[in-house]
């Protein structure tokens, strides 16, 4: 059974018991949506069973039936902080899990490091599970990921982005998340769209306030109103790399052992057909001038999440690697789920940097935790693992937090082969971005909560309002530097993304932030009742730009607010 208020806790009976020829009933009465999924998977990939119970109803779960002996694991994949253990007793046969295999190589995106780069929107086969037929993907450039993006800090840099989708895709737009630069450049939701048949070119100075950017880790995605979440699904989705002098001089791994890894979550039909969850999509009402959703999929029920977990766009890939240090760019590039990265042999993962620019100090930490859009920087030594295979993997998030949870799932495997001359570092200080002064005083403050009601329409607001595009909901003067304070009063967490500025963390909950969220950010984990505050200077452009949750549901219907820098 599940309870109401449960989202952020657990089931009510997490520890179940069923013979062998018993059957097990799951019981919502909680306002949300949950799922029941298995941890443990079949030979196919999939979890032994994945059934989702709607608020208020009372669903059997069929797959439980055939299960053979023994304890299997279960948890919510919209609410993973929601987790139990189903005990299946029968005196013989039955399912039983498969070993995981990483039967596929992990591919590297290709890489575009020219100052002018032209990629084309289509679809196209792209091959995501092992065996079967390929995935029919939109895509920039004929993959998934998009071609990795490559460029020295302060060089400008044009994109020329063509939209060849099918007539069903519609306008697009594109959002160079993390970079700074102009609004007529930023993706805008509604505003400088690309229509099927034409082509648009995004300028990136790569500098802010007139000097090179920090060595950085973007990425580049659809950011169109209302179907932000349904074109990233179907796969426009890329990885930018942004190197400084700096960065240069440190000695950290380069070439084959720097590996940008972008994870994200899908799930399939026959024939390895991508599924549409947004075939159920919520209509919109309108009360009072403001836009509104209702239907089975309105929130807070509008939780994108797939049944597979996939790395560089494919499932379970292995990649051979040397006894020598690697580097490895983690993006989540999830709608809207959460992992806690974390190594199979237990060795840390020394986060060097965000995806805005590196950190003061090396941390090591046992696991990383990013939500939809964040990025991390790590280094991982595999010396002295000569002829063994160490596990990526999301595990339990481990910080007592009553947020959210994570994904738990095996990732990727990495074989490790024999010892390899290595003559990167681990450097002790990084020459880490200097950060803007803060003011004292809070000049705005952003609340992210749910408002209205099932029978009436229901949105993901901020400051109590859904967005409207052509509403300016604050401005901010050009050239002053602002500390802005983010508020979570609803019941689950929310990644929070800022355009324009380079933004520091200066408080989390009134403390100083942990050591890995003391260098530039611009996506911050929210947990239920969190405040966290930040600053930046808003510098060298004018206009509208954007602040919304990123998990991409939450963001279409209705958690994104404007803000524009005037003069």
């Amino acid at each position: 059974m599940i309870n109401r208020g449960d989202a952020s806790k657990s089931y009510s009976t997490p520890l179940v018991t069923v013979s062998g020829d018993g059957t097990l009933s799951v019981t919502n009465l909680d306002v949300y949506d949950h799922t029941v999924t298995s941890i443990a998977l079949a030979g196919d990939g999939t979890p032994l069973f994945d059934v989702k119970v709607l608020h208020g109803t009372t669903v059997a779960i069929p797959a439980v039936d055939g299960l053979a002996s023994g304890s299997y694991d279960f948890y919510c994949r919209f609410h993973p902080n929601m987790r139990g253990t189903l005990v299946v007793d029968r005196s013989g046969g039955g399912t039983a899990p498969e070993p995981v295999a990483f039967d596929q190589p992990l591919v590297i995106p290709s890489v575009l490091s020219g100052p002018h780069v032209r990629l084309r929107m289509r679809e196209a086969g792209v091959r995501i599970l092992p065996t079967g037929p390929l995935t029919r993907m939109w895509t920039f450039g004929g993959t998934w990921p998009g071609p990795t993006i490559t460029r020295p800090a302060g060089r400008a840099t044009s994109v020329t982005f063509v939209n060849a989708l099918p007539k069903r895709a519609g306008s697009m737009t594109v959002h160079l998340h993390g970079d700074h630069h102009d609004p007529v450049d930023d993706g805008q939701p509604t505003q400088f769209l690309i229509p099927r048949g034409a082509a648009r070119t995004y300028y990136y100075p790569l500098t802010y306030g007139g000097n090179p950017e920090p060595s950085s880790f973007f990425w580049y995605h659809d950011h169109r109103m209302d179907h932000t979440a349904r074109n990233n699904w179907r796969g426009l989705q890329g990885m930018f790399l942004v190197s400084d002098a700096a960065d240069r001089r440190l000695h950290l791994p380069t070439g084959v052992r720097d590996v940008p890894l972008m994870v994200a979550d899908r799930s399939f039909g026959n024939h390895n057909r991508l599924a549409n969850p947004f075939a159920t999509a919520p209509a919109m009402v309108h009360h009072g001038g403001q836009m509104f959703f209702v239907g089975p999929s309105a929130p807070p029920n509008d939780a994108t999440t797939g049944t597979h977990v996939l790395v560089n766009g494919r499932f379970l890939p292995h990649l051979d690697v040397t006894a020598t240090r690697y580097r490895l760019r983690l993006l989540n590039a999830s709608s809207a789920s959460a992992y806690a990265f974390a190594l199979s042999d237990g060795r840390p993962l020394i986060q060097i940097g965000t995806g805005n620019g590196l950190l003061p100090r090396p941390v090591a930490r046992e696991q990383i935790l990013l939500g939809p859009a964040q990025r991390a920087d790590v280094l991982v030594d595999f010396h002295g693992e000569e002829g063994t295979a160490v596990t990526l993997r999301s595990v339990p998030r481990s910080d007592g937090s009553a947020g959210t949870g994570t994904r738990i799932a095996p990732l990727m495997e990495f074989r490790v082969n024999g010892a390899a001359t290595d003559d990167s570092v681990l450097p002790t200080k990084l020459p880490a971005p200097e950060l803007v002064e803060p003011p004292r005083r809070v000049s705005k403050t952003w609340t992210f909560d749910l408002t209205g009601t099932p029978a009436t329409g229901s949105a993901w607001t901020i400051n109590g309002r859904p967005f409207d595009p052509h509403r300016v909901d604050y401005e901010v003067p050009l050239g002053v530097t602002q500390r802005w304070r983010l508020r979570n009063t609803s019941e689950v967490t929310h990644y929070v993304h800022i355009h324009a500025g380079q933004w520091r963390t200066l408080l989390r909950d009134g403390k100083a932030p942990p050591p890995w969220e003391r260098g530039l950010e611009d996506t911050w984990r929210l947990d239920p009742g969190e405040v966290v505050e930040v600053a930046t200077r808003f510098t060298d452009y004018t206009g509208p730009f954007m602040i919304h949750c990123h998990m991409l549901d939450h963001e279409d219907h209705g958690m994104m607010a404007r803000f524009d820098v005037v003069r």
